[in-house]
């Protein structure tokens, strides 16, 4: 349910996120792993801002002490009710977590578990539906977390992501248009934004064993190996990672 993924923070991509204020001294990352700092972008007093906050969400009543409990993906089955998650939905804590693309795991036929870089076509730079809260430690430390919110995933991601405890699952993808509304609108429109990407305007291609590692963070990542691949149209060529 996307626990690793990259972000490329170039002028470039950065130029159409201008308005929301993203920090421009954040950095490239290929492989962005729970508990690091993450980019995200929220509203909050009516202000648009950037931020780092950790991924993993650390609850207000949590006191500063993260879960034990992995906390970096919230369903939307149970988003709104689940004691975590629940707070920062009915407080319109709602932001969006940027990323260039994320990484899955595919096991074939023979027992492989490969991983897959999963690309927006027609997004650069994109955002992950999320919640961000803000949690006070003992000694007054003050951490701010965030948690993207995962639904049902569309052909491509239930054929790629087929392996782990939660599979055929992918994150939640704002549409460009949709930003400011999962942002600053009610809760029924933001709700309605989350439903799957559409598999045509989605690309995937194998990538190095390397990702499985952390300490792994280079371009080199994100470079295809082998033919299997999986393009935006929804087809596979000849050899190529077969689509449902």
């Amino acid at each position: 349910m996307c626990g690793r993924y990259i972000i490329r923070m170039q002028e470039k991509y950065l130029r159409e996120w201008e308005t929301h204020g993203p920090p421009h001294w954040l950095t490239d990352s290929y492989n962005v792993a729970p508990t690091q700092p993450v980019p995200i972008v929220r509203s909050e007093h009516g202000v648009r801002q950037g931020a780092l906050v950790r991924w993993g969400l650390v609850p207000y009543f949590a006191h500063g002490v993260a879960p034990r409990y992995s906390t970096i993906n919230a369903r939307l089955e149970t988003f709104q009710t689940a004691p975590s998650y629940r707070g920062p939905w009915r407080r319109a804590q709602r932001c969006i977590q940027l990323a260039s693309g994320f990484y899955e795991w595919h096991l074939d036929a023979g027992g492989r578990k490969a991983p897959y870089l999963i690309t927006v076509a027609d997004q650069q730079l994109f955002g992950f539906a999320a919640l961000w809260d803000r949690s006070i430690a003992a000694d007054g430390t003050v951490i701010e977390s965030c948690v993207h919110i995962t639904l049902p995933g569309n052909e491509l991601m239930a054929d790629i992501h087929n392996t782990g405890a939660n599979p055929h699952r992918m994150p939640a993808i704002l549409r460009s248009e949709d930003r400011e509304a999962w942002l600053t609108g009610s809760p029924q429109e933001a709700h309605a934004l989350l439903r799957p990407y559409p598999a045509d305007r989605m690309d995937a291609y194998e990538v190095s064993l390397r990702v499985n590692s952390v300490a792994n963070n280079d371009v080199a990542l994100t470079e295809p190996v082998g033919s299997r691949t999986a393009t935006a149209e929804g087809k596979a060529a000849p050899g190529q990672l077969a689509m449902i």
